[in-house]
C-alpha cells in the first residue's frame, strides 16, 4: 500500500499512523443503493475506477489531481460527490494544504448517503487529522467527535476506538488531561486487546504523575505487543521514575535488540547513556 493510500488516520499521543482504505467498504453498499437510480451496472464501477485513478494521480501530480477532483465534484451526482471530495482532500494533503484538506474531507463527509456511516466516519477522521496538522485543535476535536458518532452508528468498534484515541491526542494538545484519560479509558473498554490504547494510557498516566497506573498499563501493553519499540521505551521511562534503573536498562536494551538501526534504538541508546552518566 502506498503512503498516500495508507492515509494518516493518526492515533494516540505520539505519531503512529494507522491505514485507512481510500475506497471504504461502505462504497459497495452505496453501489447497491444507487443501482436502481443509475439503471446500469457499469456506471458505479466506472465511478469506482475514477476514484482509484484520481487517488493514484494525487500521488504523482497533486495539482493535477486537485484540479480534476474539483471539476469532478462540480459535475458529480450528489451521491458521488463524496468520492470527488475525498480525492480533493488527499491531493491537498500531498500539497501540505492541511486546512483546505480538512474542509474537503468534511465536504465529502457531508455529501455521503445517509446509510454510509462507516464512510462518513472515515472521512470525518481524515478531516480531524488534517485539522490537527493545520494546528486547529478545536476543529480537529469537533471532527473527531462527529466521526466517533458515525463509527458508533456504523457499529464499527475498531474504527471507533481509533477515533477515540485520536480524540485523546487532541485533548492532550488542548491541555484537557482528565478528558483525555476518560477517552483512553473508553478505548480500553471497547477494545481491551488494543496495545496502542494501553501504551498511550501509560504515557498519559506517567505524565500526570500516576506511576502505579502507568506501570500496570505499560505491562498490559507489553503483553499485547511484546516487540513494540515504543512500548519498550515507555516502559523504561516509567521504570526510571519509579526508581528501578535496572528494569529501565533492560527495557531499553530490548529496544536496541528488536529494532536495531532505528530512531527507537538510537533513543534507547541515549537513554542508557544518560542512565550510566548518573
Amino acid at each position: 500500500m502506498s503512503a498516500l493510500l495508507a492515509i494518516f488516520l493518526q492515533v494516540g499521543l505520539s505519531p503512529a499512523p494507522a491505514p485507512v482504505s481510500p475506497i471504504p467498504d461502505e462504497l459497495y453498499e452505496q453501489r447497491r443503493l444507487n443501482r436502481q437510480a443509475a439503471q446500469e451496472e457499469e456506471k458505479p464501477t466506472a465511478i469506482n475506477n475514477r476514484l482509484t485513478d484520481c487517488i493514484t494521480l494525487a500521488e504523482i501530480d497533486p495539482e493535477a489531481a486537485r484540479v480534476d477532483a474539483s471539476d469532478w465534484y462540480e459535475t458529480a451526482e450528489l451521491s458521488r460527490k463524496s468520492w470527488a471530495a475525498q480525492c480533493l482532500g488527499l491531493a491537498l494533503v500531498q500539497q501540505g494544504r492541511w486546512a483546505e484538506a480538512a474542509a474537503a474531507f468534511i465536504k465529502g463527509r457531508n455529501s455521503t448517503m445517509p446509510d454510509a456511516q462507516l464512510y462518513r466516519a472515515q472521512l470525518g477522521a481524515m478531516a480531524g487529522n488534517a485539522a490537527l496538522s493545520a494546528g486547529d485543535a478545536a476543529a480537529a476535536l469537533a471532527a473527531f467527535d462527529t466521526a466517533e458518532s458515525d463509527a458508533a452508528a456504523a457499529g464499527s468498534t475498531m474504527l471507533g476506538t481509533e477515533i477515540t484515541l485520536d480524540r485523546a491526542r487532541v485533548q492532550v494538545a488542548l491541555g484537557q488531561m482528565d478528558e483525555a484519560a476518560q477517552s483512553l479509558a473508553l478505548a480500553r473498554q471497547a477494545r481491551p486487546d488494543n496495545a496502542q490504547a494501553w501504551l498511550l494510557s501509560a504515557t498519559l498516566s506517567r505524565r500526570m504523575g500516576q506511576l502505579e497506573d502507568a506501570q500496570a498499563q505499560i505491562q498490559r501493553a507489553a503483553v499485547l505487543a511484546p516487540r513494540d519499540p515504543e512500548t519498550g521505551l515507555e516502559a523504561g521511562v516509567i521504570a526510571v521514575l519509579a526508581g528501578r534503573p535496572d528494569a529501565a536498562r533492560k527495557s531499553w536494551a530490548s529496544v536496541i535488540e528488536t529494532a536495531p538501526g532505528t530512531s527507537f534504538s538510537k533513543t534507547a541508546e541515549a537513554y542508557i547513556a544518560q542512565l550510566e552518566a548518573q
